[in-house]
């Protein structure tokens, strides 16, 4: 498993899902940049960062408006301090191509943070939802890396289409799945916890933001969500991050992270 160490005060966000629909949602964003830019020393992205993500060619290319903006944000907040990009279950193809045009560092998760509140395990969330086996069969399909050589191959156009296409069938998917059955799995947390040898897990991809408190084999552990990222079309707005430091593990949900 990855190890990274990362010491005086690092930043954690996931689940932003930029695209050309969320107009609002990348205004605060880049906001909480700028703020990120200022007052943390690392700044981590776990995930989701892009609504979908079908290749960085697409984005070194001829990006749209919308993805130029967001590449010169990102690129500026790699400039002032590290920053690293994990992939989630939408942006899973972002590649080292795309981390080395912005000067920021690829991070493979999960992984195994060294901070100054303690050795943290950091994942995207997705891979504990185990009673969602219809997704997990998904994950191993589109993570096998020859599916994925065929599938970046393949003209632009085609790939976005098939990407349009897969989105709408996860809208539908879920419409018809229970809150629980998409929810983490008790039993995968505990279980990569003691694989880790951590007591705190950090993850987003559920939007679920809380801090549980778990008992591990007897001990006190932690579980802290990240909040999902909308100001553009559903009400109450809602966006946040977590702060460490030598003080500890605090989440934040701010609807407005720009100061």
């Amino acid at each position: 498993m990855n190890r990274l160490a990362l010491r005086g005060t690092v930043w954690v966000a996931s689940d932003i899902h930029l695209g050309e629909a969320v107009p609002e949602t990348a205004r605060v964003f880049y906001g909480f940049l700028d703020r990120a830019r200022r007052q943390a020393d690392a700044l981590i992205l776990c995930g989701d960062l892009f609504d979908a993500w079908i290749g960085d060619d697409h984005a070194l290319r001829e990006p749209p408006a919308w993805l130029a903006a967001a590449l010169r944000e990102l690129g500026a907040t790699a400039r002032a301090i590290p920053l690293w990009l994990a992939r989630g279950n939408r942006d899973f193809l972002m590649g080292r191509a795309l981390a080395d045009a912005l000067g920021a560092r690829l991070l493979d998760a999960p992984a195994v943070l060294d901070t100054d509140a303690g050795p943290v395990l950091l994942a995207h969330g997705d891979e504990f939802c185990t009673d969602d086996l219809a997704y997990q069969r998904f994950r191993r399909i589109v993570r096998t890396p020859w599916i994925q050589h065929v599938f970046l191959a393949l003209p632009l156009g085609v790939r976005r289409a098939i990407a349009a296409r897969a989105r709408a069938r996860s809208r539908q998917a879920r419409r018809n799945k229970s809150m629980a059955i998409m929810d983490v799995n008790p039993a995968a947390v505990a279980q990569a916890l003691r694989a880790a040898g951590c007591d705190t897990l950090i993850h987003g991809h559920t939007h679920r933001p809380a801090v549980h408190a778990l008992d591990l084999d007897g001990r006190a552990a932690r579980r802290y969500v990240l909040p999902d990222w909308e100001f553009d079309h559903d009400a109450p707005p809602r966006g946040g991050w977590i702060e460490i430091d030598a003080a500890g593990i605090r989440l934040v949900t701010d609807q407005s992270p720009a100061d």
